[in-house]
């Protein structure tokens, strides 16, 4: 199993569907999504977007 994190600091809908569409296309599995925010904030202002691929000859 192989995994990708993908950090981006632009928070908006538009920009994680579009992480989201690439690597989704790019063959990898969206296995979740964690927010950073600052408690003086009520908007994220980081997301970190979590894939997986298995690999060629492993087991799912």
């Amino acid at each position: 199993m192989k995994y990708k994190v993908v950090e981006t600091s632009e928070v908006t809908e538009d920009s994680l569907e579009e992480i989201l569409n690439h690597w989704t296309a790019e063959g990898w599995r969206y296995d979740g999504m964690q927010f950073v925010v600052k408690e003086s904030a009520r908007r994220p202002s980081m997301a970190f977007i979590l894939f997986v691929k298995t690999e060629e000859g492993d087991d799912e």
